[in-house]
């Protein structure tokens, strides 16, 4: 029992935690397993999910992107600015994207180009970002949006249309790392850039695909949260980077890179918004829950590097 307790995976953890959590929860506030709040609680989980699975596209390769929160805001304000002068939805959305994209080529090229660590780029975008956002919206909250910017975000076919997007972005997502030699090539960077180099892969060419998915999924983050709030402010999306890292770890990808699930990324995702939402009900300080997600991300951490230890004979 206890070598199969050391074999299992972080997931395993986090998995059985936010279970207990459902358990108790359910016990201790009755409004938990509405169909209101769950229902609620799954449109905020998708958009932190997908903003996560693409942040974990770069932990796989052991960067980082503190960016994603900006780049959502950014995004955000552009898709909203581009809607709200008349352009079509469809169109504003493409644009959005494109711009989502250019901006992880720019950090790809910075980072495989000019040698610059990731965290030094994605700390400068992280600012970068923000300040485009409070430009283009000249500080002011963005609103008066035609109706049907928000029609898909308040659609539900039998789940709200928000977790069918993340669905789908996970399941293209988890068939490219799983099934794809761009997908093991990913995770053969994480794990030791100069073997996979001496194997010939094109280390900067997987740089551009990890960055890419992290700021296109930011800009897809960012047209689904204007239209979930049907607003667009240049301070939304606030931390957003720090919760996709914190999911991303938490559903055990590795900051030294060589690993992480769509699965756990998801879970991850789940668990935060479900601490969250618990804090809400329960009237418990939301300050508490910022000690705690921060107590527990420490911990992940620390149980993962114990298992390589454990592994490794050390």
């Amino acid at each position: 029992m206890q070598m199969l307790f050391r074999r299992l995976p972080v997931e395993t953890y986090v998995i059985g935690f936010t279970a207990a959590l459902w358990i108790a929860m359910s016990l201790a506030a009755p409004n938990f397993l509405t169909e209101n709040n769950i229902s609620n609680m799954m449109r905020q989980t998708s958009i932190s999910a997908i903003v996560a699975i693409g942040v974990m596209c770069t932990i796989i390769i052991a960067g980082i992107d503190l960016s994603v929160g900006s780049v959502v805001a950014f995004c955000g304000v552009a898709f909203a600015q581009m809607c709200g002068h008349g352009l079509g939805l469809a169109p504003a959305a493409v644009l959005t994207m494109g711009a989502g994209i250019s901006v992880g080529l720019l950090n790809a090229v910075a980072i495989g180009r000019l040698g610059i660590p990731p965290f030094i780029v994605t700390l400068a975008g992280l600012q970068v970002y923000r300040g485009l956002a409070l430009l283009l919206a000249g500080g002011m909250t963005i609103g008066g949006l035609p109706p049907n910017v928000k029609d898909f975000a308040r659609g539900t076919s039998i789940l709200p249309n928000l977790f069918w997007a993340m669905l789908g972005v996970g399941i293209a997502v988890h068939y490219l790392l799983r099934y794809t030699r761009t997908g093991r090539y990913l995770y053969a960077m994480g794990s030791n850039a100069e073997a996979a180099r001496r194997q010939g892969i094109n280390i900067f060419r997987i740089t551009v695909v990890a960055y890419v998915m992290s700021s296109g999924l930011a800009a897809l983050g960012g047209i689904l949260l204007v239209s979930r709030l049907s607003i667009a402010s240049p301070s939304m999306a606030n931390a957003y980077e720090l919760q996709a890292i914190a999911a991303a770890v938490v559903g055990g990808a590795s900051l030294f890179g060589g690993r992480g699930t769509v699965l756990g990324a998801v879970v991850g995702a789940i668990l935060f918004t479900t601490m969250g939402n618990a804090a809400v009900l329960l009237s418990v300080d939301p300050f508490w829950e910022m000690v705690v997600e921060g107590l527990l991300i420490a911990l992940v951490v620390y149980l993962d590097n114990l298992q390589k230890r454990r592994q490794s004979g050390g």
